[in-house]
């Protein structure tokens, strides 16, 4: 656990004290209730000790949870007030901090940090950081970014999101594969390959779905771990996988690009933001629509 993580989860224990109750905990923490539940269960598994009893009624504290509590109070609202300070301070200087799921492509990257720019005006700086989107959303949810734009679906619990926009996504092959060379490739031509993609705790929701898209054209192969769009490719110029990437098809040893099934494999992604950051949103919203999928 890390020590944003191990504030989050203090953050979800001080609310279940104060409520009493998981269910309105969550909702004061504008958040559904099984998330919250989890981060409290990690949190006992982390510090060896059961901070609440579970009952039928609501949620009551354990002898170390009580002692625990004030501790507890004080770490979570120092990082409150120190986060409300960073802020202050950035804001005064109208520099921006966004975050970008790994699998957008770079030359969306750079059309959003351009629009940043522009929405910050003059003498800000823009600081991006790429990630998984949860490690994205931990990080706006901690208040450590402004902005994001993530790969969709995601547990969106606590952040405010755009409208989903749909970017170009292409499959890649080995170049030596017979799904290279006919005119009409199918799903099941890559049945003796693995799949290269990023790892499901990068964003499980969207990785569900990719597998799920798969089986349903008749596809169930075992996945490769890959954390980018690099390891990808070098898989798939092994010969041994197959794998998605929203990169422009470009001259590429070992590897083939094929358009299969574009509207259902295509990237889908979203701005997030913290509620003070909307002009920002707006701006990075405009660029997704313009590199939508046609």
């Amino acid at each position: 656990m890390t020590a944003m993580d191990l504030i989050r989860h203090l953050r979800f224990f001080v609310a279940v004290a104060d409520e009493g109750h998981f269910g309105r905990a969550a909702a004061a923490l504008d958040m559904t209730q099984p998330p919250l539940s989890q981060g409290l269960r990690r949190l006992e598994q982390f510090l060896g000790v059961e901070l609440v009893h579970r009952t039928p009624h609501g949620a009551v504290l354990s002898s170390a949870g009580r002692q625990l509590l004030p501790r507890s109070r004080l770490l979570v609202d120092d990082a409150e007030q120190f986060l409300a300070e960073s802020q202050r301070i950035a804001h005064a200087r109208g520099d921006v901090h966004w975050g970008v799921a790994a699998p957008v492509p770079d030359t969306v990257v750079t059309a959003c940090v351009t629009a940043l720019r522009a929405s910050a005006g003059p003498g800000a700086t823009v600081s991006t950081t790429v990630a998984a989107t949860t490690d994205i959303l931990g990080d706006l949810r901690a208040g450590l970014c402004d902005v994001a734009v993530i790969e969709h679906p995601a547990l969106l619990d606590g952040v405010e999101a755009g409208p989903v926009v749909k970017i170009a996504r292409r499959l890649v092959v080995p170049s030596d594969h017979r799904s290279a060379a006919v005119e009409r490739p199918t799903f099941r031509m890559l049945a003796d390959l693995t799949f290269a993609h990023p790892p499901r705790a990068g964003n499980p929701p969207a990785f569900d779905t990719v597998l799920d898209l798969l089986r349903e054209r008749g596809l169930d192969t075992p996945v490769t771990t890959a954390r980018d769009d690099r390891a990808v490719l070098a898989a798939v110029a092994s010969g041994t996988s197959f794998g998605l990437t929203a990169m422009p098809p470009s001259p590429t040893p070992g590897v083939a690009w094929l358009t299969m099934a574009p509207q259902a494999f295509a990237l889908r992604v979203r701005v997030v933001r913290r509620p003070d950051a909307k002009p920002h949103a707006d701006a990075l919203d405009r660029v997704l629509y313009r590199e939508r999928l046609r």
